[in-house]
């Protein structure tokens, strides 16, 4: 990068950070380091919720999303607005009304301790990996591309983010998320506006667009029922409305956003504003992928996006091999655009027929380009068992770094690194929360003064988020890593929202009975998952992991009445 990338990068970092830690500084009590003293506004409180929501590894892995498998991913969040009006009316005003420091409280009035505590601890153990997958995730990316050790960009990550998250608490979260937020849609909003921009003069936006139908990337919406299917307009509206009630609802790293707000009115305004924009701004970033996927239609794209595996690859005996395959990429892509070009003319023309031929002849030369690549991760494999093939995360940024003007490329580095910063602090704080109220306040030392609390919660935070960047350094990529995040949480969030809803609508199932049933779910839960990444599963098994969010949650309700009925006969 040129000296003006490094400064943009560097001096949005350098401000971020040291803002936050000057506005948020010198926090006196427990109520005010984890609580912000309950001043956030609605809006405060919108921008806080989409931004930890809104990881770097949803800049990074969503573009790539829409890029190899088009637009049928924002499916996923269309429960999303049903989830937080149902939120607004049933969780908020509990948590208002019994004035907790976490979701998790309410549960010790409504069962008992032990319950109280194993939900404490589901979201310990998932929040606490998913937050090295946080640093990890964009961190792997961004060395590659930056050419730096990944450890250090690890400790990079989550050290920025532990100097203002110890020093002001929720309040510090707050105000970071919003200079992140702005630069992180600013920052995506003028990378749209430059790929479209540097389409070919002969293909407007309206060809573009074109160009996406017909090979496949404007499937937006799809109503085949398929539980095996990740993301369809069923999966959406169901399995992923129990994924958003249980992450907006029991999710401490999402509870602590709202319940800072100055009233009830204020945190359901601040839901609902996550709710009406997280669609389109999901829709947005999804579309800069697919514009991306377009302008590669005409300009030759990499065969292989991870450039340091591709240099691995042509320096070891495979280099002849590689230089093979990038000749016949390079055959595939030139006939490939003459074919596209001779579509938008027929397109223009108002040919149909013709548009259909030369379609068909660009999405079948799409698929042998595909074969070439899949050959050339075969290829790295052989070189390299352990090599990454998957390189659906490196596609966005790679176009970024070959293609973006000077300056914007900073800009678009600090928007990935400001994601990481933004969701990380989020989950330190609500780890440090959970560990300081649910755990040792509440089991371990009850009789420490406000001030012993105080300093107990920020040595939490500190530790959390070392232990996230050891979890970091040590963790390896999933296929996909927007996909890995919403894996861990679907494993564990449909049995903490099944607690839930029998807390709230199952009145006389008590805590023996749903805690024991808590167990047996997660159980099935995980017993499921095994099957299924083992491809052992009987058929009726077979799932989308985002059913398990039902799964879990369904298991939990049958479990537990079924339970408390066999408890009360025995009584």
């Amino acid at each position: 990068m040129s000296l003006l990338d490094w400064t943009v990068l560097l001096g949005t970092l350098i401000f971020i950070v040291a803002y936050g830690t000057w506005k948020t500084r010198g926090s006196r009590n427990l109520e005010g380091y984890l609580k912000g003293d309950n001043d956030a506004n609605w809006w405060g409180i919108g921008i806080g919720i989409m931004a930890t929501q809104a990881s770097a590894i949803t800049f990074l892995s969503t573009p790539g999303q829409a890029y190899t498998d088009g637009m049928r991913f924002v499916q996923f969040y269309f429960g999303l607005p049903v989830a937080m009006i149902i939120l607004s009316v049933t969780f908020i005003p509990i948590f208002y009304r019994l004035k907790v420091y976490t979701a998790y409280e309410f549960l010790e009035s409504r069962f008992d301790l032990k319950t109280r505590t194993l939900a404490s601890l589901l979201f310990l153990v998932q929040r606490g990996l998913a937050a090295g997958i946080t640093i990890y995730a964009p961190a792997i990316i961004l060395s590659t591309l930056l050419g730096w050790n990944l450890t250090a960009t690890n400790v990079l990550i989550g050290s920025l983010v532990i100097i203002y998250t110890v020093s002001g608490g929720t309040r510090a979260v707050t105000q970071t998320q919003k200079q992140q937020m702005a630069v992180m849609m600013g920052g995506m909003l003028l990378a749209g506006g430059m790929v479209v921009s540097m389409l070919p003069a002969d293909i407007s936006l309206n060809d573009a667009f074109h160009v996406a139908g017909k090979t496949g990337r404007l499937n937006v919406v799809n109503f085949e029922f398929n539980l095996s299917d990740r993301y369809n307009f069923w999966s959406g509206i169901t399995a992923a409305l129990f994924l958003f009630m249980s992450y907006f609802g029991t999710d401490q790293s999402q509870v602590q956003r709202y319940i800072t707000g100055r009233s009830v009115t204020e945190s359901r305004l601040g839901l609902m504003m996550n709710g009406l924009l997280k669609v389109p701004m999901q829709f947005v970033i999804l579309l800069i992928g697919v514009m991306v996927f377009v302008f590669y239609q005409f300009h030759q794209p990499p065969v292989f996006f991870n450039r340091v595996q591709t240099e691995h690859l042509r320096q070891s005996a495979h280099g002849g091999q590689l230089e093979a395959l990038e000749a016949d990429y390079t055959a595939n892509f030139t006939e490939k655009e003459k074919e596209l070009r001779e579509m938008v003319i027929a397109q223009r023309a108002g040919d149909e027929a013709t548009v259909r031929q030369h379609a068909d002849h660009a999405n079948a030369l799409l698929e042998d380009g595909e074969r070439i690549r899949d050959e050339v991760k075969a290829l790295a494999l052989l070189h390299d068992p352990k090599a990454e093939t998957n390189d659906k995360d490196y596609i966005f940024m790679g176009f970024v770094i070959d293609h973006l003007p000077v300056g914007m490329i900073g800009l678009l580095f600090a928007v990935m690194f400001s994601a990481a910063m933004s969701s990380t602090s989020s989950e330190l704080n609500a780890l440090s929360s959970t560990t300081t109220v649910d755990l040792y306040q509440r089991i371990i030392n009850k009789d420490g003064d406000d001030a012993h609390y105080l300093r107990s919660s920020r040595w939490f935070t500190f530790l959390w988020g070392v232990l996230a960047i050891v979890f970091a350094t040590t963790a390896s990529l999933f296929e996909n890593l927007i996909q890995a995040v919403n894996l861990l949480g679907s494993l564990f969030y449909g049995t903490i929202l099944g607690i839930f809803l029998v807390a709230f609508y199952v009145k006389r199932v008590q805590g023996h009975a749903v805690f024991i049933a808590a167990l047996l779910a997660e159980a099935c839960v995980l017993a499921i998952h095994y099957l299924n990444a083992k491809e052992i599963a009987p058929e009726w098994l077979t799932m989308g992991y985002l059913w398990y969010n039902v799964v879990g949650c369904g298991l939990v309700v049958g479990f537990g009445v079924v339970l408390q009925q066999f408890i009360g006969m025995r009584r």
